[in-house]
């Protein structure tokens, strides 16, 4: 394999909608996603009002790659090799030596294996690997304060409640019948929540088109709500940039083998029709469906046997992993925490995020310490290293996180945003990660401080 990755060499491109594609002013979609769920739980499950009000400090637990252990209401941040780093017990940080205790000697967290070699979910663990599930995370903790406030054990039925909730506002009917908090929020006023494209993205689109690549989006959302933010980021002809669209697609689930797979099935007004296809025989807008199927269309639209695939995605569980793993394709993620660190994407990228938040109100936001969910976290450190310290705080050691582990594993480049990209050539050559190469290279435009750092203090 090479050891350089470039758009030019590939036959098809994909794209993943949620913060790939479409990208979302992080501080008011997060706080209207937690609002969305916490007001189930008091609203329907009776839990304290309390869980409401929240600081703008509080915005700093939030931090993508935890992993919540279920049966003790522990959440963790794990280094490559399963060792944990930090915890928390609810939102109560666990001192070394409280981990010691707890993990044993080693901190070693006993469902590694289980998460690292499929990255499913477990009724033992969850793992919050997206900007749309990060909210939950701080709700999780803060469920746990109150159960011990109440004197009342942590068991699963919390989880049970936080499950029901996400149903209540996400499922596939929820946006047409106006159910819950967060797709009424966002139909009133998307632009309050999304940010559209900027005009090199689409450019860079259409010639991607014009050089006669075939062009999929692939999304686990609905077909309603896929297409509002369609036509608020990429304009109401957002049909044409695409040769395929799938929506209701159910990631990671699109990407297993038979018997699990789903047919694929067509829309009218948005209603999945009863009968799935036995195939696909051409290009078009469809819901579910499965990989393979999707596959030998390609093979017919490129004229290939083989045809080189790559997809854009921002979530290790329902993108990296399966199209690398199941499908062979080549992926590129999208990290946002790589801004978090200090790596810039394209100017139009930069006037693209100061257009979407006034300067007026990016001090209200700073005046009451509200940061960026994709920005460093002052309880959790970096998303991509760590400092492992021993029993006594004597020995400190640098770590490259778990999270950090997968994205060289499963990813052929990553980069901040789509737009960091636009403006380059079709040919240019981006290095790949490797596994013969420094855990630096991979990263474009470069990789975050922390890890170069890290690097640095090794050699």
């Amino acid at each position: 394999m090479s050891e350089y990755f470039s758009l030019a060499d590939c036959d098809v491109i994909g794209f993943d909608l949620d913060h790939t594609l479409c990208r979302y002013n992080l501080k008011e979609t997060s706080r209207l996603i937690y609002e969305s769920v916490a007001r189930y739980f008091v609203e329907y499950k009776g839990y304290d009002k309390d869980l409401l009000s929240l600081t703008p400090a509080t915005w700093d637990f939030c931090f993508k790659g935890l992993v919540v252990d279920l049966e003790d209401g522990n959440l963790i941040k794990l280094a490559e090799d399963g060792t944990v780093l930090r915890a928390t017990h609810g939102t109560n940080e666990l001192s070394t030596e409280d981990i010691i205790k707890h993990y044993g000697p080693k901190r070693e967290w006993k469902h590694f294996n289980s998460l690292n070699t499929s990255y499913t979910r477990s009724a033992k663990y969850y793992f919050y690997d997206n900007y749309f599930d990060l909210p939950g995370a701080l709700l999780c903790a803060k469920v746990v304060d109150m159960l011990h406030k109440r004197g009342n054990e942590v068991t699963l039925d919390f989880w049970k409640d936080m499950v029901a909730a996400i149903d209540h506002n996400y499922n596939t009917s929820a946006f047409k019948e106006d159910a819950g908090t967060y797709f009424p929020s966002v139909k009133r006023n998307p632009g309050r929540y999304l940010q559209p494209c900027s005009d090199s993205v689409k450019a860079w689109l259409r010639s991607l088109k014009n050089a006669g690549k075939v062009l999929l989006l692939i999304t686990s959302s609905h077909s309603d709500y896929c297409r509002l933010v369609c036509e608020h980021i990429l304009g109401k002809d957002f049909e044409e940039l695409f040769d395929v669209i799938i929506t209701n697609a159910l990631k990671p689930g699109f990407f297993s083998l038979v018997p699990q797979q789903r047919p694929f099935r067509t829309l009218v007004n948005d209603v999945e029709d009863s009968e799935g296809l036995p195939s696909l025989d051409k290009p078009g807008w469809y819901s579910q469906g499965n990989w393979p199927h999707l596959h030998e269309l390609l093979k017919s639209m490129t004229g290939k046997a083989e045809p080189k695939v790559v997809y854009f995605g921002d979530s290790m569980r329902s993108d990296m992993f399966p199209a690398s793993s199941y499908g062979k394709w080549e992926t590129v993620m999208i990290v946002e925490e790589l801004e978090g660190e200090g790596v810039l994407g394209s100017d139009a990228a930069k006037s693209q995020d100061a257009q979407a938040e006034p300067l007026e109100k990016k001090g209200k936001f700073e005046d009451q310490g509200m940061k960026t969910p994709s920005a460093m976290s002052k309880q959790w450190g970096s998303y991509f290293t760590d400092v492992y310290r021993s029993g006594g705080g004597e020995e400190e050691t640098s770590k490259i996180t778990w999270c950090c582990h997968s994205i060289h594993t499963y990813s052929t480049m990553a980069i901040p945003s789509v737009e960091s990209i636009a403006d380059l050539p079709l040919d240019y050559k981006f290095p790949r990660f490797s596994p013969d190469k420094p855990c630096t290279t991979g990263y474009y435009p470069r990789p975050p401080e922390s890890l170069l750092r890290m690097c640095e203090s090794l050699q």
